[in-house]
């Protein structure tokens, strides 16, 4: 299925989504996360750039694993924003900025990151317009810098279809989301696909892709 929320529509449904987001984060999402931080691998003194910081749940802890390094978060949702930047403030001296921002033009200097993270993003865009993002992501990390991504995918198990029905019923309910597969389009645009993993919790099928800027 394509995207059935456009992006326009994207920064209101966050917006009202972010007073209880983190209770769908921490019972559908924790196991993908977690490993989509193992695989990232982080060591203090990285340069480190997480678009669609959300709430901040990874962000959190990318933030506590690189406390000398440059950490910045971007979203386009103000109400999710507010609620990462909250969480972040138990953080005393870690070094960290929270921006609002986009994936479709993301305003920092190119090849600047060694380390990109992207969490329940790319469920959200139209198959036609994961390209332009893509882009901007190589652009923005330096040469074998590390992508890291977690969406939304096709469930693999009985019942996990759910969620894909609920979508075609009602595509806001879950924010918009839908199931994607982004190994091939990663490749498509130049980056090499290490790893693809699947992860369910809640009955909710996620992927988890570690890939590298050729």
């Amino acid at each position: 299925m394509d995207a059935r929320v456009s992006q326009s529509e994207i920064p209101q449904v966050y917006d009202s989504l972010s007073k209880t987001y983190d209770i769908w984060g921490k019972l559908a999402e924790t196991r993908a996360r977690n490993r989509a931080l193992e695989l990232a691998d982080i060591h203090d003194g990285q340069k480190i750039l997480e678009v669609a910081v959300g709430t901040g749940l990874a962000f959190y802890e990318i933030v506590k694993k690189n406390p000398g390094g440059t950490n910045i978060g971007i979203d386009i949702s103000p109400g999710m924003l507010q609620k990462a930047e909250k969480r972040l403030q138990s953080l005393s001296g870690a070094n960290y900025q929270l921006k609002n921002g986009n994936a479709f033009k993301i305003a920092e200097e190119s090849q600047r990151f060694d380390l990109l993270v992207n969490s329940y993003m790319f469920d959200l865009i139209a198959f036609n317009e994961m390209d332009s993002v893509l882009t901007e992501f190589k652009r923005v990390l330096k040469k074998d810098g590390k992508l890291i991504l977690a969406n939304m995918t096709t469930g693999q198990t009985f019942g996990s279809g759910i969620y894909s029905l609920i979508y075609r019923m009602s595509p806001k309910l879950f924010g918009g989301c839908r199931g994607v597969r982004l190994s091939e389009k990663l490749q498509q645009s130049g980056f090499q696909v290490k790893t693809r993993e699947y992860h369910q919790q809640l009955l909710f099928p996620s992927e988890v892709i570690l890939a590298l800027k050729k």
